[in-house]
């Protein structure tokens, strides 16, 4: 029994790897989630305007490494500035920037470079595309990350604009009409997606804001205010479906569905008068809730693609 506790006690020493470290500073989950609405929307623009996919490769190509990119700068920035907050809170004390796994020198290098190469990739597929990425990640380094996060229960509201660009990247990558019902449809959603999923997150981890003294809405102004705005905006994030029926009645039908029963849950949740219970439920269903609708939206766009070139 000796040894075997030694031994798992070595291997949770083992220092961590520097792909698991540049993993961390880059933030590789957000960016796997934020590629798929930029999948969504490139794949929509694809099947509405009946374009073939074999000949835009290269912008195709563009547009994913380019995402890629410009998300992992908005993240690599947002550990820099976020230190002295990160240390505070459990859930990102294990960050390379808090724990010194990685110089604050490199983190610059890797945020400026990843800019730089990302928007000039965006940029090959077409220039609006990078407009629309280099906003992203205006919006999250400087009106969210250094203003609005520490100082106003609207941080959320602010972030969620560098959050719902990834469809408008990707659709702007094949066609410059990013005023299509559709495509609008995609970003409203994903616009208003964003407060219902991370006040879900702030009531789970309201100890750590708290302590941190981040003004999210829970932390702020307690839970009734939370429940009754988080109603509010999957209100409008139900209405907003209806921006799909443009182009198609079925993807319009399933996004409806999807927003409906979650203002269902969160409804019944709250009322079960345990926070943590509701938010978990929320947090869970909201992470559901844009697998499936993008998901879904991608599947609808390539067998369109499909019938039409075959």
């Amino acid at each position: 029994m000796g040894s075997k506790h030694k031994y798992k006690q070595r291997e949770a020493e083992t220092p961590p790897s520097f792909m698991q470290i540049l993993a961390q500073t880059v933030k590789t989950g957000i960016i796997k989630s934020n590629l798929i609405p930029m999948v969504a929307g490139l794949t929509l623009a694809l099947y509405t305007y009946k374009i073939n996919p074999f000949d835009h490769w290269l912008r195709i190509v563009s547009a994913i490494i380019g995402s890629a990119l410009v998300i992992a700068a908005a993240g690599a920035f947002n550990n820099i500035y976020d230190r002295d907050i990160d240390a505070i809170m459990q859930r990102t004390q294990k960050r390379p920037t808090v724990t010194g796994d990685i110089r604050v020198g490199t983190v610059w290098f890797i945020a400026i470079g990843s800019t730089i190469v990302g928007l000039l990739a965006l940029y090959l597929a077409t220039p609006l595309a990078a407009l629309l990425g280099f906003t992203g990640i205006f919006f999250y380094v400087f009106p969210y990350t250094i203003w609005t996060k520490r100082y106003t229960v609207y941080n959320t509201e602010v972030g969620s604009i560098s959050g719902a660009m990834p469809p408008l990247i990707g659709w702007a990558a094949i066609h410059p009409n990013i005023m299509h019902p559709a495509i609008l449809g995609l970003f409203v959603i994903t616009l208003i997606w964003q407060m219902p999923h991370f006040y879900a997150i702030a009531i789970r981890k309201q100890d750590d804001y708290s302590a941190a003294g981040v003004p999210m809405l829970p932390v702020a102004k307690g839970m009734k205010r939370t429940y009754i705005t988080t109603n509010i905006y999957l209100i409008l994030l139900t209405a907003s479906c209806f921006l799909l029926g443009t182009l198609s009645k079925g993807l319009m039908l399933v996004a409806l569905l999807l927003s409906i029963a979650w203002l269902v849950m969160n409804i019944y949740g709250y009322h079960k008068k345990d926070p943590k219970k509701w938010a978990t439920l929320l947090f869970v269903y909201s992470l559901l809730h844009m697998t499936v609708l993008f998901s879904t939206v991608i599947i609808y766009s390539i067998v369109g693609l499909y019938l039409k070139f075959h």
